[in-house]
């Protein structure tokens, strides 16, 4: 059998041609960093990029010229803000103009389902309300044949090439994922040719029953990379690096220093690992400092509104917005979670008078139960815990 391993410069360099549709997936988790960064370095031109939740690796691949087109249903720098190459982009077509076709989360999921599946289109019950299909023509509406319900449909998602990043390949070249998935395996069986960088290669995957494990056969490539997902987290192998992801907008904000970046980090460099290393990032093991220990149940916090004996202590709109919501919290409840005021709220809640709630985010993780309040739904954090 012909090895299917190598490394990732070949991989790129052998399935990844100019002006096609590419995707590089894995929501919040496992995202392939390391392999736009490869495409940079290799002059990738004309890209129609496609991922659910673009964010800083497609930041940085629009800016450097990459991309005619992006295919999503949310961008940003998830617990930060925008993500500034691409909002320049659209915005003022620089580098050159860009094409955006939005759709939403349900939708991707969808579209990829089907290309995987073989079948032409989707069908969702969706957009009903919304503008998208006033400013998408893919997203259009059919007749239910046997209710006579009318639904939205898309066109299925068949990328060129998928990209994703797993935690491990064995020698074989068969893949597992561990953790939160997302639509990593219908986007690779949706793809004309699929490459999976991984942290390691082993001996034996020793794949637990209902493992997400895709085999040799429907891959093109797999190439080791450690930290090839960073600043994402790979569950198991390290957590999200949030701070590179609060630098990352100050470097971004500006054409000329993103330049400079990017010139001096990814072109400069013959790989991901010289990246690492000269970026001087260190991965960080575990989830930040500033652990705040749980209270006893019980606890309440109306004395800090009430001030104290020597003088009133005065506190923000949101500071007291936050502990009015965890109030209104109690055990047993389940609550679905936003980032910012409304995860303090909820944990603030756990910790204090509500140690049974159940919080559920985003990222699909069910019973979440942080040390640490997560900066955005891509916290590895939370699934360690839920």
């Amino acid at each position: 059998m012909t090895t299917k391993i190598m490394p990732l410069a070949e991989a790129v360099g052998r399935f990844v041609k100019d002006g096609q549709t590419v995707a590089l997936e894995g929501f919040t988790h496992l995202i392939p960093v390391a392999a736009g960064h490869e495409m940079i370095r290799q002059g990738r031109k004309d890209l129609t990029l496609v991922r659910m939740t673009p964010d800083i690796v497609y930041d940085q691949m629009i800016g450097m010229g990459c991309a005619t087109g992006v295919v999503f249903s949310w961008g940003g720098n998830p617990g930060v803000g925008s993500i500034h190459r691409f909002r320049d982009a659209i915005e003022n077509g620089w580098p050159h103009p860009i094409s955006v076709h939005e759709h939403s989360h349900a939708d991707m999921a969808g579209r990829y389902q089907a290309g995987a599946s073989g079948l032409p289109f989707s069908v969702l019950r969706g957009y009903v309300g919304s503008d998208l299909p006033k400013h998408n023509p893919d997203i259009r509406s059919i007749t239910c044949p046997f209710t006579g319900e009318k639904l939205a449909a898309t066109p299925a998602l068949n990328p060129d090439v998928t990209v994703i990043h797993a935690q491990q390949a064995d020698r074989k070249g068969n893949v597992l994922i561990t953790g939160i998935v997302g639509i990593q395996k219908e986007a690779v069986l949706a793809a004309k040719a699929a490459i999976v960088t991984v942290e390691e290669i082993v001996d034996d995957l020793h794949a637990p029953m209902n493992a997400c494990l895709l085999p040799h056969w429907v891959l093109s490539a797999v190439c080791e990379v450690p930290f090839g997902a960073h600043p994402s987290y790979a569950h198991g192998y390290y957590v999200r690096d949030n701070a590179f992801c609060k630098a990352w907008d100050a470097v971004s904000r500006e054409r000329e220093p993103f330049l400079a970046w990017m010139k001096q980090h990814v072109l400069g460099t013959k790989d991901h690992a010289e990246f690492m290393k000269s970026a001087q990032i260190v991965v960080p093991a575990k989830a930040g400092t500033g652990t705040v220990a749980p209270a006893k149940a019980g606890t309440h916090v109306d004395s800090r509104l009430r001030g104290n004996d020597e003088k009133d202590v005065e506190y923000a709109a949101t500071e007291i917005m936050t502990i009015e919501a965890a109030r209104r919290l109690r055990g047993g409840m389940v609550c679905f979670v936003g980032i910012g005021m409304p995860s303090a709220a909820a944990n603030l809640a756990r910790l204090t008078h509500a140690p049974e709630v159940v919080l559920i985010y985003e990222s699909g993780t069910i019973g979440a139960k942080p040390d640490v309040l997560p900066l955005s739904i891509g916290d590895g954090e939370l699934a360690e815990h839920a």
